[in-house]
């Protein structure tokens, strides 16, 4: 018997009459996620959080007391939002990139990427990919140590992440991948099979994200489907965290072995009783604010130097 925490058969239950993505136009999902958004949690006050632009691309940037205090060389993480490269925004990601920036005690940048049907591969990619870049040039105004930056993401996000991490193995710090999409070629997996439906994330509502980002690209692309990519050697450190009951726990687990077997560092954490995207959902499901504080503590630990 699959059990289930209270809170995320709570959420699945408000969430089941909700209308299918494929039967409504983009636009109309996005308003419906907005109209969500007690269920993303309350805003933890920081020092400072204000927009900005990186190399031509909208981001948000968070400097919580800890970071404000500190004038240079600080260590930063820069978020890309979920929402199958079709939802999410820097609004919907605000409240838990608010929390780890606290918890982390360190700049966050929020990464507002182009969407999908709209703008489809590598659009999402090479934006979240010209923000890393321009921050790892210095072309901030923070100070940030260009040694000292890490990359993450859920959903979608945690897919991009994946991909800058082995494009810029070499001057990414640390990487959390949070229920990451590995690979968009395949649904052809034991938790693809044992949660294609009654999970939130149900494989319709896959095929419409896949279909939205991938267009007529190639899906085998280590780019866009970074859990095929055969060189793990030299990453940088992983925090991967991952719901039980995720049609994307099987890639998932597989990558993080990979990375495992190939001599990287991960901490791997799966949180049993929990659907996709837990995280997000802070002002419904409890552990997304255990998940949320796990994240900023690894960023803490390792961006410090204590590791």
């Amino acid at each position: 018997m699959n059990y289930l925490h209270p809170d995320a058969q709570n959420f699945l239950d408000s969430t089941r009459d909700a209308p299918q993505l494929d039967t409504q136009t983009p636009e109309k999902n996005r308003q419906d996620q907005l109209q969500a958004c007690s269920s993303w949690g309350t805003k933890t006050e920081l020092a400072s959080v204000f927009d900005s632009t990186i190399r031509r691309v909208n981001v948000r940037v968070y400097i919580p007391e800890a970071a404000e205090k500190t004038a240079e060389d600080q260590p930063a993480f820069i978020y890309f939002h979920g929402g199958g490269w079709v939802l999410g925004d820097a609004d919907v990601a605000d409240p838990a990139v608010r929390d780890i920036a606290a918890a982390a005690e360190m700049v966050c940048i929020s990464v507002d990427y182009r969407r999908a049907p709209e703008h489809p591969f590598p659009a999402a990619l090479d934006d979240c990919l010209a923000v890393v870049d321009g921050v790892l040039a210095g072309e901030t105004t923070l100070a940030i140590n260009p040694k000292r930056v890490a990359i993450g993401g859920d959903s979608a996000g945690g897919n991009i992440a994946a991909v800058i991490a082995q494009e810029r193995r070499k001057q990414i710090t640390h990487q959390v991948l949070i229920y990451p999409v590995m690979d968009l070629s395949s649904l052809d997996t034991p938790s693809h099979q044992k949660y294609e439906d009654g999970y939130y994330l149900t494989r319709r509502r896959l095929e419409y994200f896949y279909d939205s980002y991938a267009g007529e690209a190639d899906r085998s692309d280590v780019r866009m489907s970074p859990g095929l990519n055969q060189d793990l050697a030299g990453l940088p450190p992983a925090t991967v965290i991952t719901a039980e009951h995720d049609p994307l726990v099987s890639e998932i687990s597989s990558y993080a072995q990979r990375m495992l077997e190939a001599g990287n560092h991960v901490n791997a954490v799966q949180f049993n009783g929990q659907v996709h995207p837990f995280v997000q959902m802070g002002g419904v499901i409890s552990d997304a604010r255990v998940a949320r504080d796990l994240i900023g503590a690894e960023l803490c630990h390792v961006l410090k130097g204590n590791r």
